[in-house]
């Protein structure tokens, strides 16, 4: 790639400073010209490449650490980037706010001890659709599993052996500054499958079409239907005055389900 650069600039333009990064291809983001307009203008004189660190903004452009100064009418800012877990929606379960900083990740799109929530993560070094699509075809899995077992809830859940995991960051070896920021926000890896999010195609495509949905750490609950336990107390037909009130108590676990169900009966006003 840089004797590419080479032959589109010369061997008179500085290519080893400002066009040899400090990391290998894929640890960062890659930027493509498809079409070689920038190479154009630097080689026309109309566009000047610079390559330092910001020491702080003036009131005409940028000072550099190096001492020199960039006048500037606009400034475009291309970095400051803060990553964050499903845009910073809060989500609460059994009335408590998730911190996904404390989850697991499960296959690099669920959440420990979160239920019936999966998000669609991309490559950060190949095509992002190619993971996404993977995700997604893996949900339709899960929601077809659910249908045939008639279960309601699925929440990915940590085994006894699980709990000893030593924690990784949720992504490794991507060095980009926007990345390291924001890693002890993100959800934890582990060192064992499904507790894994890893940037690997072959790895990505056993893991989310051939192993199996019921794996022993998604665990599936079955809810009853409070209409039809309703109806088992009550009847098919109970007709309701318009002052009625009724409070249903639901609470499910693995081994049982108690319905509570109280019916305040008002004669119209």
């Amino acid at each position: 790639m840089i004797d590419t650069v080479r032959g589109e600039l010369g061997p008179d333009f500085n290519v080893d400073k400002h066009f040899t990064p400090s990391y290998n291809p894929w640890e960062q983001r890659i930027c493509l010209v498809p079409d070689g307009d920038l190479f154009v203008a630097l080689r026309s004189g109309k566009a000047k490449m610079v390559t330092d660190t910001i020491k702080t903004f003036t009131d005409t452009g940028i000072e550099l650490d190096s001492g020199d100064h960039l006048e500037a009418d606009i400034i475009v800012t291309a970095t400051g980037l803060n990553l964050c877990t499903l845009g910073e929606m809060e989500f609460v379960v059994d009335s408590q706010p998730v911190n996904f900083a404390d989850t697991w990740t499960y296959k690099g799109c669920s959440f420990s001890g979160v239920p019936n929530l999966a998000s669609s993560w991309g490559y950060i070094n190949a095509s992002w659709t190619l993971r996404a699509d993977l995700t997604c075809e893996y949900v339709c899995r899960l929601l077809n599993h659910m249908r045939k077992t008639q279960t309601t809830k699925c929440t990915p859940t940590l085994r006894d052996e699980d709990r000893d995991m030593p924690p990784r960051k949720w992504l490794e070896g991507f060095s980009s500054g926007y990345m390291k920021r924001m890693m002890h926000k993100m959800p934890k890896q582990g060192d064992r499958e499904p507790w894994i999010n890893p940037q690997n195609y072959e790895l990505d495509k056993k893991m989310f079409r051939k192993s199996p949905v019921d794996d022993g750490v998604m665990i599936f609950f079955k809810v009853v239907v409070l209409a039809k336990v309703f109806n088992d107390q009550f009847g098919d037909s109970v007709t309701m005055p318009c002052h009625a009130t009724i409070n249903l108590i639901l609470i499910a676990d693995l081994a049982e389900v108690v319905v509570s169900v109280r019916v305040a009966r008002l004669s119209p006003s």
